[in-house]
């Protein structure tokens, strides 16, 4: 039945009935009810799209973060990057140039990361690609590090084995200077005082006073010491690398054979024994079996303008001893 209404009609000054239909009533229910739905979904739409929930901002929020280590950790390996270059640019062209070893090629330092895709499993994310070249940028910087390293295990040890050479190598005089009445003869062709015939003096003489103390000139082995009839009370002192050194006359040896000794210490004194005519110390310097000028040698005790000195010295015609 059609639910009654009233209206009020101002002709006749009376209300009158309004028959309103069930089914009218129906459809505007059914409309708001529609109304109120499209206005709740659109409402959803609105706060799901501009509102994020509590999950979504603390999401959010790491992802934020993660993007920022990201961008940090690529500025740190470009900074490590940079640094690794400058150090093997030094490697070749100082370290490895100075002690005479092959520069390590570009392909070995950076051999091993072509080819294969070893990132496959980095597929799939937000930010692969920045990931995978990360990770990839690591990879190689690691083997980078790692043939650096051995390369300058190899630097210390040749720096090692050049310090035993140069610690070797014959470099000071075998009497001290303020010890030296005079430099009696160098390395030359002179007058033999005795056999009276000229002859190749392979060696240098240095004029002291019996007992002065004589001293090797670089780290080695005394391979020989007693007596000659040319060089009387002599001493020869292998150094390694080829070089050999021999101290001739000595009124006293101090050092025994088979004995290890560093440069400067005291292996005898200067003396007039074997064939000579006055009291001096006659100093030898042999590389591989070759006789060698001393003045070259000396490089380790004077200055300069004693070196300058003691080869104008070595050089005049001055009086032979041996």
């Amino acid at each position: 039945m059609a639910k009654v209404k009233y209206y009020y009609d101002a002709d006749t000054l009376s209300y009158r009935k309004i028959a309103v239909k069930k089914s009218e009533y129906y459809k505007k229910t059914i409309f708001g009810f529609l109304a109120v739905l499209l206005i709740a979904f659109i409402g959803f739409i609105v706060f799901s799209q501009f509102i994020m929930s509590p999950n979504e901002r603390a999401v959010n929020r790491e992802n934020e973060n993660l993007q920022f280590n990201l961008d940090l950790l690529s500025k740190r390996i470009s900074e490590s990057s940079t640094i690794l270059n400058q150090l093997q640019q030094r490697d070749n062209n100082i370290y490895r140039m100075y002690f005479e070893a092959n520069p390590i090629p570009d392909e070995q330092r950076k051999a091993g990361f072509g080819g294969v895709n070893r990132y496959k499993s980095l597929d799939g994310y937000d930010n692969s690609k920045m990931i995978k070249q990360l990770t990839m940028d690591v990879d190689i910087l690691s083997k980078q590090m790692v043939v650096q390293s051995k390369s300058l295990d190899e630097i210390v040890s040749l720096a090692k084995e050049k310090e035993k050479m140069l610690a070797s190598i014959p470099a000071i005089l075998p009497v001290k200077l303020v010890d030296l009445t005079r430099m009696a003869s160098g390395y030359k062709w002179r007058m033999h005082p005795i056999l009276k015939i000229r002859k190749f003096h392979k060696g240098m003489d240095f004029t002291a006073s019996v007992g002065t103390p004589i001293y090797a000139s670089g780290n080695g082995k005394v391979t020989r010491s007693g007596r000659s009839a040319t060089f009387g009370r002599v001493v020869y002192i292998e150094h390694g690398y080829g070089y050999k050194t021999i101290y001739a006359h000595m009124s006293k040896i101090k050092a025994k054979r088979g004995q290890k000794v560093k440069r400067g210490d005291l292996i005898g004194y200067v003396g007039n024994t074997g064939r000579s005519v006055s009291a001096h110390l006659h100093y030898e310097i042999h590389k591989n079996g070759r006789a060698l000028n001393p003045i070259n040698f000396y490089y380790g005790d004077l200055t300069p303008e004693e070196f300058a000195a003691m080869q104008k010295a070595a050089e005049e015609e001055g009086q032979s001893y041996d």
